[in-house]
């Protein structure tokens, strides 16, 4: 019996396996629906497609750096609990993701799916790894950078791998580059702590600014300031929200009496060079993700029940 796209996508639906083995099973069982069910979940991959329902909010951040420093990868992997992020297993699987992503052309977590590696789609690797280590895995987001020519880039992994740095940095040459390479590591650690919202002023949108101004109004109503002196005092509210707020103007967190830019600029005059930061993107493990609250006694009574 020949194998149809819409027999695959039945499947698919019922099992949430991989296309391919959806393909494969059908074709094993000659087309029977109920069979090819059967077929899969023998092979673990049906079983598999079941934890993917779970919600993974634990895991690791990852980082790759290419030898040149030119270019770099952050990655976020999850796993459903902390016990397997630290299993050596997902850490290798964390490992070889994050490069074959830095190697690869895929600028979204949809085409990464549909790159091959080990002679396998990513997806179906994926699958195979969840089956094995017995929890939902997701590759969440990924990023990366690339710096070009007189450009590098440097990264910073805190607290095992809950918080993650990639930042870059173009300079007037690759001797400044090379110079300024620990200097930017220590700004990635900054940028871990202190979690700056903007790069520089120019990055702030001026939709932001702006509703930065009404709340200092507001303020300053219930401070019961008069309405003519505002314009004196709004600038300085505005300066002390950019100064907290874009990484190039925060106080360094390991010399406060400098700037995050001046400590560059002054690790790049040291070799008679010039740097400039150009971007950066943190990343901390599981940000954004609804977690589902477990109730331990209930989901033991459940599990006694079965």
């Amino acid at each position: 019996m020949a194998v149809t796209a819409a027999m695959v996508k039945e499947l698919r639906q019922m099992t949430n396996a991989g296309m391919m083995d959806c393909k494969k099973a059908l074709t094993e069982t000659n087309g029977d629906m109920e069979a090819a069910v059967e077929w899969l979940r023998k092979k673990g991959l049906s079983s598999a497609a079941k934890k993917a329902g779970r919600v993974a909010s634990e895991g690791a951040i990852s980082i790759e750096i290419s030898d040149d420093h030119r270019k770099g990868t952050i990655a976020e992997i999850n796993s459903e609990t902390d016990f397997v992020a630290q299993n050596d297993n997902f850490k290798s699987l964390v490992k070889k993701a994050t490069r074959h992503v830095h190697c690869s052309t895929a600028t979204t977590v949809e085409d990464l799916l549909e790159t091959e590696i080990d002679g396998t789609k990513f997806e179906e690797f994926l699958k195979g790894e969840i089956a094995k280590i017995g929890e939902n895995i997701v590759m969440r987001r990924f990023v990366t950078i690339d710096a070009g020519e007189n450009g590098t880039v440097e990264g910073y992994i805190h607290g095992n791998g809950k918080v993650g740095v990639l930042i870059a940095a173009k300079c007037d040459s690759d001797k400044t580059c090379e110079a300024i390479r620990p200097t930017l590591k220590n700004i990635a650690m900054h940028i871990a702590a202190m979690n700056p919202s903007y790069l520089d002023e120019e990055a702030v949108p001026a939709e932001v600014i702006e509703k930065e101004k009404e709340i200092a109004i507001e303020q300053l109503k219930k401070e019961g300031k008069p309405e003519q002196i505002w314009d004196k005092i709004l600038p300085g509210k505005i300066k002390r929200f950019l100064k907290d707020n874009t990484l190039v103007n925060q106080p360094f967190v390991m010399d406060d009496k400098k700037t995050v830019g001046q400590v560059l600029d002054e690790a790049a005059k040291a070799v008679g060079g010039t740097a400039k930061i150009v971007e950066f993107i943190r990343f901390e493990l599981g940000e954004g993700i609804e977690k589902k609250e477990e109730d331990f006694a209930a989901e033991v009574a459940a599990q006694m029940g079965k």
